[in-house]
C-alpha cells in the first residue's frame, strides 16, 4: 500500500444522538494531526464534519474542505480550513475528494455518508482504485450496512470478496492499522459479474 499522507473522511453533517460519535470524530482528527495526515472532507462546519476538521486544525494539521457552491451559500461551509475548494455539484465534490485522498475513513452519518461510502466501495470493486477504505462503526452504527452486504453476497448478487473491499473497526485506535493492512482488491469482485 502507498503511504497515506491524506485521508478523506466521510461523516455526518449532524452529531447524532450518541455522544460516542462526537468523541470518535475528535479522536480521529487528533490522531490524524499527530501523524501529519491531511484531512480531505466535505467542507462543512457542522456535525461530525466540523468536529473532525476542528480537531485536525487544533492539532496543527492541514484540512482541505471540498464543498459545492449551493451548500456554501447555505452558510454551512467551514471558512477556517487550510484550503476550501468550491465545486459546481455534489458529483464534482466527490470526484475532487477522491482525487486528493490516499484512503478513506467512514464515520457515522446519514444518507449522504451512505452514498459516498457505497460509491467509493463500488469504484474499488470496479478496479477504478485500490485505496483502503475503513469504516469506523462506533457503537455498532454500521452493523446494518455489514448485514446488507452479507445479504447481497448470500443472495448471489456479490462475490464474497466484496467484503474485503473495506474493513470495519470499532475504535479509532484500530483505524490506522486497518488502513495499512487492507488487501488489494481481488479481480474476482469485478469479473464474477461479467
Amino acid at each position: 500500500m502507498t503511504r497515506i499522507s491524506s485521508l478523506c473522511v466521510f461523516c455526518g453533517s449532524k452529531n447524532g444522538v450518541d455522544p460516542a460519535h462526537v468523541a470518535a470524530a475528535r479522536r480521529l482528527g487528533e490522531h490524524m494531526a499527530e501523524r501529519c495526515i491531511r484531512l480531505i472532507y466535505g467542507g462543512g462546519s457542522i456535525g461530525l464534519m466540523g468536529v473532525v476538521a476542528d480537531a485536525v486544525l487544533a492539532g496543527g494539521g492541514t484540512v482541505i474542505g471540498v464543498i459545492p457552491q449551493f451548500l456554501k451559500d447555505l452558510e454551512v461551509g467551514n471558512n477556517g480550513v487550510t484550503e476550501q475548494i468550491v465545486t459546481g455539484s455534489m458529483h464534482e465534490r466527490k470526484t475532487k475528494m477522491f482525487e486528493l485522498a490516499d484512503g478513506f475513513v467512514v464515520l457515522p452519518g446519514g444518507l449522504g455518508t451512505l452514498d459516498e461510502t457505497l460509491e467509493i466501495i463500488t469504484w474499488k470493486q470496479l478496479q477504478i482504485h485500490a485505496k483502503p477504505v475503513v469504516i469506523l462503526s462506533t457503537g455498532g452504527y454500521w452493523a446494518a450496512f455489514e448485514a446488507l452486504v452479507k445479504q447481497a453476497i448470500d443472495g448471489g448478487f456479490a462475490h464474497q470478496a466484496v467484503a474485503e473491499l473495506y474493513t470495519v473497526v470499532g475504535a479509532v485506535e484500530d483505524v490506522f492499522p486497518a488502513l495499512d493492512a487492507q488487501p488489494e482488491p481481488r479481480l474476482e469482485v469485478l469479473t464474477s459479474h461479467l
